[in-house]
C-alpha cells in the first residue's frame, strides 16, 4: 500500500473518522495528501544515510521540499547525533517560509535545545530508538517532562491503544500521533499473531532464522522474524583468515541466541552454486574456487544451511518487504562495487544472475561496471583529480558544495547506471528497478540517475524507485528464503 494513492485514501479516512492533523513521509505523499484533505499536515522525509544516523527530514531541501508541497509543519530528527545539517540551519529554513517545526526528540535534553533553537512543537518521536533496542510500550515519562518545558508536546511512539493514547493525554501532550495501529496493517498484524501465540504458545516452526552476511569488512549475524530483526551483532571480516575462519566468528557470535533459531541463511558476496562459492572480484573478498559453503555450515551449526549471493538476497528482501509492489523486480547495489538481484514471476533468480557490476558490452565502455560507476571508482577518480583520501560521501559532500570536480564524479557514475537502467529494462522489462547501496541512496543520486536515462521516444521508461530496507535487505531476504524452502512461510 506504498504507494500516493493508498496513501491519499488512508488520509481521507482518518480525517472523516475525526483526526484533526495528519503526520505524512515523503514529498510526494504530502503532495497527494494535500490536494484531497484541508486538515493541518506535519511533513516528514525519511532517509538512509551513509555517514549519519538521522533519518528524519536531514537536509534543508527536503524541509523546503515539503513546505512546497504543502506541509504547514515540517518534523526532524533533534537528536544530538552526527547531522548533515544543524536543527538551528532546519528551522531557519522551513522559518523563511511561513511555516512551523517539530523536533522530533529521544530525550529532554534534546527538547531543551531544540527549543533553544525555536522550535514550535515537541515529540517523543524518537524515545528508545537511539540507543539499545526500542521498548515496547509509549514513553509517557518523557511526556510528562517535555510538558514542564512547553505546552506544545506531541506523542508519539509505540501508541497502540486507545488507553494509551488517553495516558499521553492524561501526561500533558498537547497532540497525539497515532502510525502504526492505523496505517501498518503488517505491524497490527503481527500484534494479534503474537498476542494468540502467547496464548497458544509458539510452534517449533515460528522460531527465528539466524541470518548471516559475510561482506568484504564486516560479518552480520541477525536473529530474524519475519521482516523484524530481533537482535543482531556484527564482527570485522578477517580477510586474510579465509572462510573457515568467518563461519567460526559467526558461529561464536551467535552463541549468545543459544540456538533460539530453527533455521540457518547465509547472504555473502561473490558467486554460490549448488552451495559452493567462490570469487566474482577476489578485490572484495577472496574466496578459494568452490568453497564448500553450505556443507561446511551445515556440519559447523548442526542444521542444515542455505546460502545465496548477498544482493540476490537483498532483492528478495525488498520484494517481500521493501519497495516491491508484487511484480517483476530488478535490484541494484550501489556502493562500495555494483551487484544486484533479480526477481521474476514471484521468483528471485541466483547463480550468476543480478552481477551487473561485472558486465562490459551491455552498459557500455571496456571496464567492467562497477569500475567505472561505484564507490571504489569514485574514490580513485577523486584521487585522480587531486583530491586523495577521499570516500564517496566524502564526494557527495563536496558535490552538494557544488564543487565542480566532486559534481563531475557523482555525475559520471549517475550516468552510467542510467544506462545500466535502460538496458535492465530492454532486456526483461521488470515492473520496478529498486536502488540501494550507500552510493545508490546518496542525497539526490536517485533523481540524477532518472533524469539521465537515454531517450528513446518514451518507449523505454524504468520505474526506478528507492530501496527501503537499508542494510537489512539482505539478512531479511535470505532469512525469508530460508522459511520458505522449509515450508514455514510467516
Amino acid at each position: 500500500m506504498d504507494a500516493p494513492e493508498f496513501v491519499a485514501a488512508f488520509a481521507r479516512a482518518a480525517v472523516n473518522a475525526g483526526a484533526s492533523a495528519l503526520r505524512i513521509e515523503s514529498i510526494a505523499y504530502v503532495k497527494a495528501v494535500r490536494a484531497v484533505v484541508s486538515v493541518p499536515i506535519i511533513g516528514i522525509v525519511k532517509r538512509d544515510l551513509a555517514d549519519s544516523p538521522v533519518r528524519i527530514t536531514p537536509f534543508v531541501s527536503d524541509a523546503e521540499g515539503l513546505c512546497e508541497a504543502g506541509a504547514d509543519i515540517v518534523a526532524f530528527d533533534a537528536t544530538d547525533r552526527a547531522r548533515p545539517e544543524t536543527v538551528e540551519t532546519l528551522v531557519a529554513a522551513v522559518k523563511r517560509r511561513g511555516k512551523l517545526t517539530m523536533a522530533d526528540c529521544a530525550s529532554i535534553e534534546d527538547a531543551e535545545r531544540a527549543l533553544g533553537a525555536g522550535v514550535d512543537f515537541v515529540g517523543t518521536t524518537l524515545s528508545g530508538y537511539v540507543t539499545g533496542q526500542a521498548p515496547t510500550d509509549p514513553d509517557t515519562e518523557l511526556v510528562a517532562s517535555l510538558r514542564r518545558l512547553t505546552p506544545f508536546v506531541v506523542a508519539e511512539g509505540r501508541i497502540r491503544t486507545p488507553q494509551q493514547a488517553q495516558q499521553a493525554v492524561r501526561a500533558g501532550a498537547y497532540a497525539v500521533v497515532i502510525g502504526s495501529a492505523i496505517t501498518r496493517t503488517e505491524h497490527v498484524t503481527a500484534w494479534f499473531r503474537e498476542a494468540l501465540e502467547s496464548a497458544y504458545g509458539p510452534s517449533p516452526s515460528q522460531k527465528p532464522v539466524l541470518a548471516i552476511d559475510i561482506g568484504g569488512t564486516k560479518t552480520m549475524a541477525a536473529l530474524v522474524q519475519g521482516s523484524e530483526i530481533l537482535s543482531e551483532v556484527s564482527i570485522a571480516t578477517e580477510r586474510a583468515q579465509g572462510p573457515d575462519a568467518w563461519l567460526a566468528a559467526a558461529r561464536a557470535a551467535a552463541e549468545q541466541w543459544n540456538r533460539a533459531y530453527d533455521g540457518i541463511g547465509l547472504a555473502v558476496t561473490g558467486f554460490i552454486r549448488d552451495g559452493r562459492w567462490s570469487a566474482m572480484n577476489p578485490e572484495t573478498l577472496g574466496i578459494p574456487e568452490d568453497y564448500p559453503l553450505v556443507d561446511r555450515a551445515t556440519d559447523l551449526f548442526g542444521m542444515h544451511a542455505f546460502a545465496i549471493n548477498d544482493a540476490q538476497a537483498a532483492a528478495w528482501g525488498e520484494y517481500r518487504f521493501g519497495a516491491g509492489r508484487g511484480g517483476d523486480l530488478v535490484f541494484l547495489t550501489v556502493s562500495t562495487g555494483v551487484g544486484g538481484g533479480i526477481v521474476i514471476n514471484g521468483r528471485p533468480l541466483a547463480g550468476l544472475a543480478g552481477h551487473f557490476g561485472l558486465t562490459r558490452g551491455v552498459a557500455g565502455g571496456a571496464p567492467s561496471l562497477e569500475d567505472e560507476a561505484s564507490g571504489r571508482w569514485m574514490h580513485a577518480e577523486a584521487a585522480r583529480r587531486g583530491h586523495p583520501g577521499l570516500q564517496a560521501f566524502d564526494i557527495f559532500k563536496h558535490a552538494r558544495a557544488s564543487e565542480g570536480w566532486a559534481e563531475g564524479i557523482v555525475s559520471q557514475s549517475a550516468g552510467r547506471i542510467a544506462r545500466l537502467c535502460r538496458d535492465i529494462q530492454l532486456i526483461l522489462d521488470p515492473q520496478d528497478i529498486v536502488i540501494g547501496g550507500g552510493v545508490g541512496l546518496a542525497e539526490g543520486y536517485l533523481d540524477l540517475v532518472a533524469g539521465m536515462v537515454p531517450g528513446d521516444g518514451g518507449l523505454v521508461k524504468p520505474n526506478i524507485v528507492r530501496a527501503k530496507l537499508g542494510g537489512k535487505a539482505g539478512v531479511v531476504g535470505v532469512a525469508d528464503l530460508v522459511r520458505q524452502r522449509t515450508g514455514h512461510r510467516l
